[in-house]
């Protein structure tokens, strides 16, 4: 549900690791090199860098102090406030929105996580209660220090939220918009509403999106072939699967391999 992990003066995994759960790296001293999805990224000391369910990460190294802490989405999110939260001004994106966070106190961010490694280790009395105390605290800090750097506010509502994490886990199917509105107790016209005011995308091209940064994933670090990953995510057609992903990125799935890796 949660868990915490320290890094000091070491290389990190051997392989970039898929976890399914929201995973956050403080930076403390130092710096550390983080590979995300197929961008890298340096934490310098007093950085931090949200990491979605679901996305490919690898820690090449760490050249001082790091802190990981990983908690699940049904751990956290409680109520419809606590899902807008973890996605508040794009924290923990879904579309692969990855960015460095200069924290403005980071003094107060290490003695945060170190309260939530004391309560998960030594288990008090009602500790899960604490920690998800603790875990909203550092989304708060993180949403003040991006509105300090000068960052633009995005809220984005729970219903949306909940759509992108249905669709997420839900590849597989093919579902269509009126599925997920089904399920979510809403309509499609307002899930396409809500889908245009947070993206300028109707609800189908949100699920468009979604689909080609899992096959972007699956291509870069799964050991699947183009078939395989077609039917993955719902394709019956593995053709159609490359010309769906040709239009939307300007490369054939084997192209994009290439372009990548090499």
């Amino acid at each position: 549900m949660i868990d915490i992990k320290k890094y000091s003066d070491q290389k990190g995994h051997p392989e970039p690791r898929r976890v399914i759960r929201y995973t956050l790296f403080w930076c403390k001293s130092g710096h550390a090199e983080i590979l995300i999805d197929e961008h890298f990224f340096i934490l310098e000391a007093n950085q931090t860098v949200t990491i979605t369910s679901g996305q490919f990460h690898q820690l090449k190294y760490v050249e001082g102090e790091l802190t990981a802490l990983e908690f699940t989405l049904d751990f956290f999110s409680k109520s419809d406030s606590d899902i807008e939260l973890i996605f508040h001004n794009g924290l923990f994106c879904h579309f692969g929105m990855n960015e460095k966070i200069t924290i403005h106190r980071p003094d107060f961010f290490t003695e945060t996580l170190k309260h939530i490694e004391d309560e998960i280790n030594e288990k008090p009395y009602q500790y899960l209660i604490s920690t998800h105390s603790l875990v909203e605290l550092l989304l708060i800090e993180i949403n003040r220090s991006k509105i300090a750097n000068g960052d633009e506010i995005w809220k984005p509502d729970a219903l949306f939220l909940k759509f992108l994490e249905n669709v997420r886990r839900n590849f597989s199917q093919n579902y269509p918009v009126s599925y997920f509105a089904d399920i979510l107790g809403t309509t499609e016209a307002k899930l396409n509403e809500v889908s245009k005011l947070h993206t300028n995308k109707t609800a189908l091209n949100v699920i468009y999106s979604l689909i080609i940064s899992e096959s972007k994933r699956l291509l870069l670090y799964e050991k699947l072939t183009v078939k395989e990953i077609a039917y993955q995510l719902g394709f019956n057609d593995p053709f159609y699967f490359s010309n769906f992903f040709k239009k939307h990125t300007s490369l054939s799935p084997k192209d994009y391999q290439k372009a990548v890796k090499n």
